[in-house]
Parts: C-alpha cells; structure tokens; sequence
C-alpha cells in the first residue's frame, strides 16, 4: 500500500506539531500547500511555554485551519504563581484553543527536579478540571508517576490525551481504561518500535490520534530530515498496515477522534 495514494476523499488532522519552531515557521507557506496536497487540513500547534503559547494563539488566529494548545512542557517546569496560572487561563479561553498543554513528566532528561516536574504538572491539571479543557500530556520514562498524580484528577478532567505516546500495552490499556486517547507519532514506523507497534495493534482505533510532533520525529522513509504536519499520512499509513485495514479507515477515525476529543468543528475559526 503507498502512503501517497487513497487520501483523495478523507483528511487527516495533525493533532500535535511545533509549528513556530525555525524550521517550520520560516516556510510556514510551503507547509501548508504540502498539507493540502497531502489531504491534511487541520493542525494543532502546541504550546510549551509562555512565548511558544502566545505564538500558538496567535497562529491559530490567523489561520482557520489551526488550532492551538497553551502550557507548560516538563522541561521548563516551574512553581506557578496565582499570576501565571491567570495568564494561562486568559489565553486557553480563546476559542481556537483546544486543551492545555503539553504538560506532564519527562524523567528521560530530567532536566528539571521530579518534585518540580509533578508539582507544575497537578497545577496544570488541576486548570484542565477548572476550565474543562483537555490536557495533553508529555510522559516520559515516567508512567508510574504519571498515573499516581493524575489519578486523583481523572473523574474531573474532559476526555484528554497522551501525547506521543511511548508506553507498552499494559500502560496503554491503563491509560484507556482511564477514557484516555493515545496520539501516535512517526516512531511507529521505525523497525525498532515493537512496542508502540504493538499498541497500535491492540487499542481501539476509536481511541487513537495521529501527530507528527513536528519537527521532530519524521517517519520512514524522510527520516533524518525536519518532519512536518503533511508527513503524518506516513503514520496513518503505518497504522493501517500494521491493523490490516485500508488506510482511508484509519484516516476517518483519527480524524472523527480528533474532532470529538479536541471539539475542532465548534472551535473552527
């Protein structure tokens, strides 16, 4: 099956891309001409700190098609004062932003103290509850941590999803039990990827998302090369081959799974 053929009547979105990273942002045109001729149309572009959050906004507010998340990525984890969370609350209530985050725990880096990391993340969370949005969580080498803090969360937070999700079938099925949607990268077509591929075989594909993390992550055969949100028909084709069915199924339900859990038809701009 070739990714490039049988997209002419069913579209993608890209439910997680970077889109004011440099090497994005400076050909930001030719990114979505290849969108549209790769039958992507729709993208979130993903908040992880104030700047990136701000900028996410306000892409979305210049281009229908975009949509926004706002947060605080593990990375830059923090102690969030009464003013940053205002501040966050005031951008997530723009109606082309669709959950907050990425926010989560990534003990892979480590780059900031996990005490840091949890304590930034149950504030994020607990905004989520409060403002009823979706949450996107990064977790890395950090699932046992992840469940313990969000757990508490789970009968107040709307349907939310994990981010890039890295975790084998036993988190998956946890996390699903949870209500939670699992987003799928590029990663699933590398030849390493047992585990993912394993997940993607196992869950309910009316639980799975489609991204690109975009500029990171590019799937077989661009890989070594900056990915972009048009590359995502690489993973839904990867999907379909490793779920056995044709690749405008897996295109439908990513899609209609994105437009419920992100509410994308009532935030169209």
């Amino acid at each position: 099956m070739d990714a490039k053929k049988g997209m002419d009547e069913v579209l993608l979105v890209d439910t997680h891309a970077h889109l004011d990273f440099p090497e994005l942002i400076q050909d930001l045109k030719g990114v979505f001409r290849r969108c549209a001729q790769a039958g992507v149309d729709r993208i979130v572009t993903v908040g992880i700190d104030r700047a990136s959050s701000q900028k996410a906004v306000s892409l979305s507010g210049e281009y229908p098609f975009v949509f926004a998340t706002v947060g605080l990525h593990p990375h830059g984890a923090r102690e969030l004062g009464e003013r940053d969370l205002e501040e966050m609350a005031a951008l997530a209530r723009n109606p082309k932003v669709v959950a907050l985050g990425e926010m989560g725990l990534d003990y892979f880096r480590d780059r900031q103290p996990r005490p840091v990391q949890r304590r930034c993340f149950g504030q994020q969370l607990e905004l989520a509850a409060e403002m009823k949005l979706p949450a996107v969580f990064h977790i890395r080498d950090a699932f046992e941590d992840f469940f313990r803090e969000v757990m508490p969360w789970v009968p107040k937070l709307v349907p939310s999803v994990l981010h890039c999700f890295s975790g084998d079938w036993p988190v998956a099925k946890k996390a699903l039990d949870l209500g939670f949607y699992l987003s799928i990268p590029g990663t699933v077509t590398y030849k390493n990827a047992v585990a993912q591929q394993e997940v993607v075989q196992k869950a309910p594909l009316e639980r799975l998302l489609v991204e690109t993390d975009a500029p990171f992550l590019t799937p077989v055969p661009f890989r070594g090369k900056p990915n972009e949100p048009a590359l995502v028909r690489y993973t839904a084709h990867r999907i379909a081959e490793l779920r056995g069915c044709p690749l405008e199924t897996v295109a439908r339900a990513t899609t209609r799974n994105a437009y419920k859990v992100l509410g994308l038809e009532q935030r169209a701009g």
